[in-house]
């Protein structure tokens, strides 16, 4: 009988947790130390630190990041203003980051440095201005048709608000029906689809209700016989809604020829 293959010895490497670490000048390494005496200076702090593996015993001042200010650009649908922000001047601004100001959530879209380039990603001390846009809200593009007449309109909306096509909606005590969304792959004629996706929504005024309205006396009766008109206790179906080869109670029965 084969013995088994010796497994391979597996050593498991333990985590060592520094109490206060810090670098020590005299191990020239990030050492535990214990802290002796503590002393508020200004926003920061001075330590009175001995190292516990080789016992010196020396001070760190702790001083807090300066602030500097930064022009930020803040962009809500066609409308812009500047807002100055703090930021502490060691702290890594990125496109992208989402920050609230002003109760609203904005993300970065842009960041130029004092040098005049653009930039991903920058400490703060470097940059110059930024741009940010709402991120909370988002702008659709709407297409409005009016008979031969179109005009063009942005709607500000929530970010989880979802469109569907063919659905009305209501814009300015006018009710709209979506005709098609615009979605960067293609129109879509049915379907819902969340407005950040939506490159452009296509909106169709709903034919008036005066358009279905009875005009000839033939239309009245027949609007008659199916209860458009008020109050009819056996109204006809419409033929259109009548299904094949079903026919309707009250329709007379032809008698058969003799």
């Amino acid at each position: 009988m084969e013995e088994p293959e010796a497994m391979d010895d597996f050593y498991e490497e333990e985590e060592i947790f520094l109490e206060n670490a810090v670098h020590c000048p005299v191990c020239d390494d990030l050492t535990g130390h214990e802290i002796l005496r503590e002393n508020k200076k200004g926003t920061g702090m001075d330590y009175l630190l001995k190292c516990i593996d080789c016992s010196k015993v020396h001070t760190v001042h702790l001083r807090p990041p300066p602030l500097v200010e930064i022009p930020f650009i803040l962009t809500e649908g066609p409308s812009s203003s500047t807002s100055k922000l703090e930021l502490d001047a060691d702290e890594m601004i990125e496109l992208e980051d989402v920050f609230k100001e002003g109760d609203k959530l904005w993300k970065i879209n842009q960041i130029e440095l004092k040098n005049g380039r653009k930039a991903k990603r920058a400490e703060a001390s470097v940059i110059a201005r930024a741009s940010a846009l709402r991120s909370d809200m988002v702008r659709v593009k709407l297409t409005m048709t009016r008979g031969e007449d179109s005009e063009a309109d942005v709607l500000i909306v929530p970010e989880e608000t979802k469109y569907t096509a063919s659905h009305l909606i209501d814009l300015d005590g006018k009710t709209w029906r979506i005709r098609a969304i615009h979605t960067g792959r293609g129109r879509t004629l049915r379907g819902t689809v969340d407005a950040p996706d939506i490159k452009r929504m296509y909106l169709h005024e709903p034919p008036n209700p005066e358009h279905f309205e009875p005009r000839t006396p033939r239309e009245r009766r027949q609007a008659w016989k199916e209860g458009r008109l008020g109050f009819n206790p056996n109204p006809v179906l419409p033929k259109e809604i009548i299904k094949k080869g079903v026919k309707p109670d009250n329709k007379r029965q032809k008698k058969a020829r003799r």
